[in-house]
């Protein structure tokens, strides 16, 4: 069977370095630091005080106060995202077939602070149970995708994907391939998450997954430097079209690019650590390869998931060696999650779309905060360091691994 082609021909994003495609990209560029102390609730008592959250954001700008409290922040983020993506596309929502338009959208956690408010809320009770009426469709991860879909009418393919930090590129793989096989012609995609809560940051340093870097919080996130010392936590939503490529052309669409390929693997190692060799890693860039009929000499630059973990960083850098070989000395590699901390389920989207600008501009943002080399870590490989390189990105790779050793890789290429 003949696979139909797809692009991508809206974006929308709101991110701890911009509340919109146009600062997103600037703050990219530019290397901005979205880490500060939390403000989200006191965190004086707690190992990290410090994630990127969001800046200058206000719902009521975007939803009124009475819709606004239905919904738990990760949907609100989802609903202003996917807004900007869908006007950005320029669809006409009165002409397109429904039916065939659908969403899968990525949460790795969903509405947690809905459910730790609730949960403390009962708990400082007398016992009686009083809980709020939108407790559980506030709480679970497919109220995001069901919100999207009353709110713009579209019937199709209708879901959440849930793969811890890989989940929203799992949503834009499935998206995909619901367009390439015929079920929908347009599909609202991406991911949200809002974890900068006391169960969230509570729990991630329960792991000792975080930096504790509290004295400079701006300089915390450093993939791929000796000193790393954990991700920071993150929050916000991307939002991506994706359309059929002859759907798009027919209405005379703007294509940013197109979606090549997408490959999934499992570490099948540890419940949080990555596979010592990169494994996983290797395997999703192959499969997304095959995907795409590409070859590993057609990619210019990787989006790495580059979390900025002592081990997850080596063995990501070990399996791009692996898969590239000496091409992978030519490549423009980076790591966003260095500004924009880890968005954990939104981390693909947001990272997609950074790839995607990246090829729509031939700019390959940098990975900041590096001080020191890590001698465990091929210092032959450009890591982008510091400051963002001109180039001309034809085709483009995005890495994002989750806990419990999930893997996807979205390939987007420039329009022939």
């Amino acid at each position: 069977m003949r696979k139909r082609r797809v692009v991508v021909t809206g974006l929308g994003a709101l991110t701890p370095i911009g509340n919109n495609i146009e600062e997103y990209w600037n703050g990219l560029v530019n290397g901005v630091s979205g880490a500060a102390p939390i403000t989200n609730f006191d965190a004086s008592k707690f190992k990290t005080r410090f994630a990127c959250e969001l800046k200058n954001f206000e719902i009521t700008e975007f939803l009124n106060r009475k819709d606004a409290r239905k919904m738990d922040r990760f949907t609100q983020y989802a609903m202003v995202a996917a807004d900007e993506a869908i006007i950005d596309s320029k669809l006409d929502l009165e002409k397109i077939d429904k039916d065939k338009a659908g969403i899968i959208w990525g949460a790795g956690i969903g509405g947690l602070e809905t459910f730790q408010n609730e949960v403390l809320n009962f708990a400082e009770g007398d016992g009686t149970p009083r809980f709020n009426p939108f407790f559980i469709p506030k709480m679970i991860a497919d109220i995001a995708p069901g919100q999207l879909s009353i709110k713009y009418g579209f019937r199709g393919p209708n879901f959440a994907t849930v793969s811890a930090c890989a989940s929203s590129s799992n949503a834009i793989i499935d998206a995909l391939n619901y367009i390439r096989l015929g079920h929908a012609d347009i599909m609202i995609t991406g991911g949200s998450e809002a974890t900068v809560t006391i169960a969230g940051i509570g729990g991630f340093n329960a792991l000792q997954a975080l930096s504790t870097r509290n004295d400079d919080p701006k300089t915390a996130s450093r993939p791929f430097d000796k000193d790393r010392d954990g991700f920071i936590s993150g929050e916000g939503a991307g939002a991506l079209i994706l359309e059929e490529y002859e759907h798009a052309k027919a209405r005379g669409a703007k294509i940013y690019a197109e979606v090549a390929g997408g490959g999934l693997s499992a570490d099948a190692y540890h419940i949080t650590a990555p596979h010592p060799e990169g494994i996983g890693a290797r395997n999703v860039m192959l499969n997304c390869l095959r995907d795409a009929g590409l070859k590993p000499e057609d990619v210019d630059a990787i989006n790495m998931h580059g979390t900025s973990t002592p081990l997850g960083d080596i063995s990501e850098s070990k399996a791009i060696l692996d898969v590239f070989g000496e091409h992978a000395y030519t490549l423009n590699l980076n790591s966003t999650k260095s500004m924009t901390g880890h968005l954990l389920g939104a981390a693909g989207a947001v990272e997609a779309i950074a790839s995607i600008l990246a090829i729509k501009h031939g700019i390959v943002p940098p990975t900041i905060n590096h001080f020191t080399d890590d001698e465990r870590i091929d210092n032959k490989l450009n890591f982008t360091f510091n400051k963002a390189q001109k180039r001309n990105v034809k085709v483009a790779m995005s890495n994002t691994f989750g806990f419990g050793g999930h893997n996807a890789c979205v390939l987007l290429k420039k329009l022939d």
